[in-house]
């Protein structure tokens, strides 16, 4: 029998005379094995993944979503605030607005226009009618009193339009205006005075001023008479080109200002046009 010779000492291999195995890399079957173990990891993943963002069939989706009539549990529905009726007309005061908001304003100080409203709703107590339409140019003049201040009279005084108690011919005469078809809107009414000028607001103050033939003054100049609210036979005008804004006197000057319900409003913006002169 062959004699069976002890394998060398690992230890010292070289100085025994034997040497190690290079056919293989050391480590081998355990870089192969965590390999395979990242594989199987990603792949899992993966899948995982996919699976979770697939997107549910149509009906699972049609029975998950709400009908379009359904109520929503928690939501309380609030009925709108009753109040006293804006005048009828194309105002523009279908909705109520909050009377703090500032108007915007052009840098020159002149209102721009607003685009057009619907009309508001019409009917129940109290609610106005309609003003007439303007009469016929060229033949009507009028003078423009206060409601809440029935001796006052719109008055022009240094360019401005004032409510002032008419005294003496002179201030007759700059009481009195003529009434023509709006320069915007020929429904609506313009204002003159006997020397040509017209009245128009300009940083929401009424004033008397040379028509300069643009599309703005006209509009500034053009004024749509409401029946008053509150008082009957008396007329609101509101102006064509800031729907909602009527003009009332303040302080005794007379400027144009957003609606308000408001008892005191309603009187410093409701007045007679009679016949002129006072």
């Amino acid at each position: 029998m062959p004699e069976n010779k002890s394998r060398p000492s690992q230890g010292q291999p070289w100085e025994d005379g034997w040497a190690p195995d290079t056919a293989r890399a050391p480590g081998t079957r355990r870089l192969w094995l965590a390999g395979g173990m990242a594989m199987a990891t990603i792949i899992a993943c993966v899948t995982a993944i996919a699976l979770s963002e697939k997107e549910p069939d149509g009906d699972s989706a049609a029975a998950s979503a709400p009908a379009a009539d359904s109520t929503v549990p928690g939501l309380i529905s609030f009925a709108t605030p009753s109040g006293t009726a804006p005048p009828k007309g194309k105002s523009g005061l279908s909705t109520e607005r909050p009377t703090t908001e500032a108007p915007h304003q052009q840098n020159a100080g002149t209102p721009e226009p607003a685009p057009e409203h619907s009309t508001p709703p019409s009917g129940g107590a109290g609610s106005p009618t309609k003003a007439p339409n303007p009469p016929a140019a060229d033949t009507t003049w009028r003078s423009v009193r206060s409601v809440n201040y029935p001796d006052r009279y719109w008055h022009v005084d240094d360019g401005r339009v004032g409510l002032d108690a008419v005294r003496g011919s002179e201030s007759r005469e700059d009481a009195t205006f003529q009434q023509v078809s709006g320069l915007a809107d020929p429904a609506c009414s313009s204002f003159a005075t006997r020397d040509g000028q017209y009245l128009r607001h300009r940083d929401f103050v009424l004033r008397a001023e040379r028509n300069d033939g643009s599309g703005l003054f006209g509009r500034d100049a053009t004024f749509c008479p409401r029946g008053s609210v509150t008082h009957s036979g008396a007329t609101m005008l509101e102006s064509v080109n800031y729907p909602g804004y009527f003009l009332r006197h303040k302080n005794f000057v007379v400027r144009l200002e957003r609606y308000d319900h408001s008892s005191l409003y309603l009187a410093d913006a409701s007045f007679r046009l009679v016949d002129g002169p006072v």
